[in-house]
């Protein structure tokens, strides 16, 4: 049976730090199991014990996993140098020392950011050697060229000499101006530059799946939610492509249109 400090427990799952833990115990507002108590010190069953602070459940996993619908005008970092870091969009009750950004999203565009504080599993997710697909539906300035598909699958030479992997490329049922892309890497602005390689220009750009998660479409844009452990253990069994560009109806096609 592990035990632990009880102030260890919560420091690692939530922003509050010991001395702030202490203080909270000697005034009674920590229960465990249900009970108060008041000395943080206390060693508790980090596997079964419920834990409570201020009467808000701390999160009995060590490491947190928090999908966003990431708006534009934001910044996939920690760091606000470039802009609003989209930590900023992570509920008080989500957060936690430690979080960041597993990846990242240009500034201007949209869609699934995993944000976590599991440094093992993002190295994992961002490895070169993984080559974890992702799939990306792309509002296009012009008409798309059926001709796209072969010079993607062939791997486009960027106009700076930079080769890239092969990738799969699929027209939107809906529109002739959008599109979906599955990349197994993560150059810099990769897909507007690999639409600018054959002349067209990316509008409007927004990630749906990284490996096997996939972007709720009850998830709205500047919203996140919490992974469950079997969302996290699927992340590297990614959809197939042809079939997820067949299944996908999502008012997110609307809002690619429309924006």
């Amino acid at each position: 049976m592990p035990l632990i400090r009880l102030d260890k427990y919560i420091s690692e799952r939530s922003e509050y730090s010991r001395s702030r833990i202490k203080e909270l115990a000697a005034k009674g507002k920590i229960t465990v199991n249900g009970v108060t108590v008041k000395k943080s010190d206390t060693k508790i069953d980090a596997e079964t014990a419920s834990v409570e602070v201020l009467g808000t459940p701390v999160a009995a996993s060590k490491f947190r996993y928090i999908l966003l619908n990431k708006p534009d005008g934001y910044v996939s970092s920690t760091e606000e140098n470039d802009g609003v870091s989209v930590m900023r969009l992570i509920p008080p009750e989500l957060r936690k020392k430690g979080l960041f950004p597993a990846g990242r999203l240009d500034k201007d565009s949209l869609g699934a950011l995993l944000i976590t504080d599991d440094g093992e599993l993002a190295h994992r997710l961002l490895s070169p050697r993984s080559h974890v697909p992702k799939i990306y539906i792309v509002k296009l300035d012009k008409p798309f060229k059926s001709k796209y598909i072969d010079i993607f699958n062939d791997g486009l030479i960027l106009s700076d000499g930079t080769q890239c992997l092969p990738a799969k490329l699929k027209c939107a049922e809906k529109s002739d101006k959008l599109a979906f892309i599955e990349l197994h890497e993560g150059k810099y602005h990769q897909v507007k530059r690999m639409f600018a390689a054959v002349e067209n220009h990316v509008e409007r750009l927004m990630r749906l799946t990284v490996g096997g998660l996939i972007l709720p479409e009850k998830l709205r844009i500047g919203e996140c939610m919490e992974l469950l452990h079997k969302d996290v253990e699927n992340l590297f069994s990614p959809p197939d492509f042809d079939d997820f560009c067949t299944d996908f109806i999502s008012e997110f096609s609307a809002f690619m249109l429309n924006n």
